[in-house]
């Protein structure tokens, strides 16, 4: 069982050396970039404006839904799991840390599994998909997904098992917040 532990480790490590590894000046600047949630602003105002056209009068009713989905799952993997497991980020690890590209000194906190990065993109994005249903905006929440992830191991702060681990709370968190808007809507005297 350790073998088989250490040689998911190996590769874990392997692969984010792989992703960290393949950089440039250009790449730093759209990675930290990406990282950043304040230049996903105009992102959050186009699914506002698709929640209000697509609900009306209730649409605080689903935007209330898509923040608690976000409050579930930062909550738990920025607290609950970070804390229970208490994984060094690769930035953190000193095993690892001189072989890593790290860009303007951005380290991140001690601990990174799961990567809250990863799980609060990912539940936006499950549950807009789940309350919008339209093609086009799954694409591009898709592609929003695949970018922050990629930058939080571009940047050297996680692994991808940091990262999948968080795309699984968020996806359980947008389906638990997704369950309990249904709940609600129903409730409502005026739901469609």
């Amino acid at each position: 069982m350790n073998a088989f532990v250490d040689s998911l480790k190996s590769i874990d490590t392997a692969i984010l050396l792989w992703i960290n590894g393949h950089n440039s000046p250009a790449l730093d600047t759209v990675m930290v970039a990406a990282s950043d949630t304040f230049i996903w602003i105009p992102l959050y105002g186009v699914l506002i404006y698709l929640l209000i056209k697509q609900y009306g009068k209730t649409s605080w009713l689903p935007i209330l839904f898509v923040v608690l989905t976000i409050v579930i799952s930062d909550q738990l993997s920025s607290h609950l799991i970070k804390n229970m497991f208490m994984r060094y980020r690769p930035s953190h690890n000193l095993l690892i840390q001189s072989q890593l590209h790290i860009v303007d000194d951005y380290r991140g906190g001690m601990y990174g599994f799961v990567s809250s990065h990863a799980a609060n993109t990912v539940s936006l994005t499950t549950i807009i998909f789940l309350l919008l249903r339209k093609q086009y905006v799954t694409t591009i929440m898709f592609f929003y997904v695949v970018l922050v992830c990629y930058s939080r191991m571009y940047l050297g702060v996680h692994y991808p098992t940091d990262i999948a681990g968080g795309v699984l709370i968020g996806i359980l968190s947008g389906y638990i917040a997704y369950g309990l808007f249904t709940l609600a809507n129903k409730a409502l005297p005026n739901s469609k």
